[in-house]
């Protein structure tokens, strides 16, 4: 990212971003093995995914809630104290677990983490123009892929270390890194107008009357077919990546026998390419073309897992071709999709549709972990066939998407 392209940020876009390193440098090292941590420690495929499902039952609750407390405590007091407990608290946890009960623990506190969510999205998007939200997105994906190159850095640590000592000391590391980008992010941004008037409003309105009237943000989001199909590919999209995150490195390194010292080296390959496509692909890549960008890259991503199930080997070269194929998807169709659902909502509802959003994306992705449990056991093939399936359905709900928007610029036109 050159000093040139990051100097265009302003507000609080510029110090979310500065700060986002210390978040997913960390998360990028502990996130890979997280799962085979806890199946190191004596907990069953199961047992994970039972975990897995109840911290994401409490991400419903908090997402519930994280509307109405974005709105009540402000963007900036509301990212800051829930990220303190649902990441700095919960990195403690993990890096001292001992059994299923801390890793429970940990989830529970962890699934607070939509209330920071929510806010983060209000305090990086409000300010910031439409037409520069795709830039924000593709920049803090940027900074997510080089995160992910940062993932070898755990693995040298597995085999210095070991798997468990090796995690442990990740997750303290997470703990200072966050704990840092929490408070530097804290100081350097200021409430948005609409925050400062939301707080006003809140205070006036008080709990019961501010959650009746979430019941419009339900309403707005089923009375339009485009927001309930661009949320509808969001929520695969999301659904994927909880199966695909807690069950790709168990299935590498236990179904595949690839070494565990090596399986950092794919988020770090993934790192690259994305940088490469982002450099050589995107800048080709017309505003009007973001549709189609899409399509190409969950089409990718079909492919990239289905090759890992249709030839289970451990040959290196073949999973890297794979894990290239899926960063050059991922690249080319997330930051388009977080702009476009973002683009859909309405700057004045923006706590409350976002919080239900988050709801219905939990509702609908908190059986992945226990579905993925189970299938698991029953064919360690079959969660990444379900993510396959989910990338597939993306493409179908964008078709439609699509020819939506061709048909209301037609009827446009013609008026």
């Amino acid at each position: 990212m050159s000093r040139r392209r990051f100097s265009r940020l302003q507000g609080n876009s510029r110090g979310c971003l500065a700060f986002e390193p210390f978040f997913l440098i960390p998360y990028s090292m502990f996130g890979t093995y997280a799962t085979l941590y806890m199946h190191n420690l004596g907990i069953s495929e199961t047992n994970i995914g039972w975990i897995t499902t109840i911290g994401l039952v409490v991400q419903v609750f908090s997402s519930f809630i994280s509307g109405y407390l974005t709105d009540r405590m402000g963007r900036k007091s509301a990212i800051l104290y829930f990220d303190l407990l649902s990441w700095s608290l919960a990195t403690i946890l993990w890096a001292v677990s001992q059994n299923v009960w801390f890793f429970l623990a940990a989830a529970i506190i962890n699934g607070f983490q939509r209330v920071p969510h929510v806010a983060f999205y209000c305090l990086v998007v409000e300010d910031t123009k439409p037409s520069d939200r795709t830039y924000v997105f593709t920049l803090l994906q940027i900074i997510s892929v080089i995160g992910g190159l940062f993932a070898p850095l755990g693995g040298l640590l597995v085999d210095r270390f070991g798997l468990v000592p090796g995690v442990r000391i990740m997750y303290v590391l997470a703990f200072l890194m966050m704990t840092f980008q929490f408070v530097g992010r804290h100081l350097t941004t200021r409430e948005t107008e609409i925050g400062l008037r939301k707080m006003r409003e809140t205070r006036e309105l008080g709990l019961k009357e501010s959650l009746i009237d979430y019941g419009g943000a339900i309403r707005d989001i089923f009375a339009s077919k485009p927001l309930l199909l661009i949320f509808g590919i969001y929520i695969l999209f999301n659904f994927q990546a909880t199966m695909k995150t807690t069950y790709l490195s168990l299935y590498l390194a236990d179904y595949l026998h690839v070494d565990s010292g090596l399986i950092s080296l794919f988020p770090a390959v993934s790192s690259v390419i994305m940088l490469l496509t982002l450099w050589l692909l995107m800048p080709k890549i017309p505003e009007q073309a973001a549709n189609r960008a899409m399509m190409a890259g969950f089409a990718l991503s079909v492919l990239s897992n289905v090759m890992l199930v249709i030839l289970p080997t451990s040959n290196l070269a073949w999973i890297g071709l794979s894990t290239v194929l899926a960063a050059v998807g991922l690249m080319i169709s997330s930051p388009y999709l977080e702009a476009a659902v973002q683009n859909a909502i309405d700057d004045e509802k923006r706590a409350k549709v976002f919080s239900m959003l988050s709801v219905l994306i939990l509702l609908l992705t908190s059986p992945a972990g226990i579905i993925g449990g189970w299938a698991y056991e029953l064919d360690p093939r079959i969660p990444i066939w379900i993510v396959s399936a989910a990338f597939a359905a993306s493409v179908l709900l964008m078709l439609m998407h699509h020819r939506g928007d061709r048909v209301r610029k037609e009827r446009t036109l013609e008026q």
